[in-house]
């Protein structure tokens, strides 16, 4: 038996929904493209998905450069950026930019070694990955990659997004009784 409940007048307002989304903090990482129609977007809808076979995801608007990139490529890159590099976040969360490769002019920038995709210098983390399905999300489209290729820095403090701003994680080191 399936129970049909409307949604509170709460999640039907975009602004009460996006505060109280904006709670939740996430990483923040810039999602990307190489080929013919580079491009770059700043995201903080990433996640893993599976360890077994290695799948991560990322939600990209139906409307934006991206999704239609994206879907193009059948590949990206992600950078997992750095607690220092919110200017970099702020570049390409620019609707305003420069758009293919000009784009990347602003950043120190290196090609994957299996998509091409740019990945951004001094990242914490760096991931290609071949598109391997996409869901409908609504506005957005869900798209899930399998993993190529990945490198990180053994330490490194993170670029946060938390209540609507960037913020720096700083890790501090603790005893985890045992």
């Amino acid at each position: 038996m399936q129970i049909e409940l409307e949604p509170s007048a709460e999640v039907t307002d975009p602004k009460v929904l996006r505060t109280a989304l904006g709670t939740f903090a996430t990483g923040v990482t810039v999602v990307s493209v190489g080929g013919p129609r580079p491009h770059g977007m700043t995201a903080n809808s990433f996640t893993s998905v599976s360890l077994d076979p290695p799948l991560v995801l990322f939600c990209a608007g139906r409307s934006t450069v991206m999704h239609e990139v994206v879907t193009a490529r059948g590949s990206f890159g992600v950078s997992v950026l750095a607690a220092d590099q919110e200017p970099i976040a702020r570049h390409f969360a620019d609707r305003w930019r420069q758009l293919g490769m000009a784009q990347f002019d602003a950043v120190d920038w290196r090609p994957g070694r299996l998509t091409g995709a740019p990945l951004i210098a001094g990242a914490v983390a760096h991931f290609e990955c071949l598109l391997w399905r996409s869901y409908d999300g609504g506005d957005h489209t869900i798209f899930v990659g399998r993993l190529l290729t990945l490198d990180h820095l053994a330490s490194g403090d993170a670029l946060t997004f938390f209540h609507g701003q960037f913020s720096q994680l700083r890790c501090e080191p603790s005893e985890v009784p045992s």
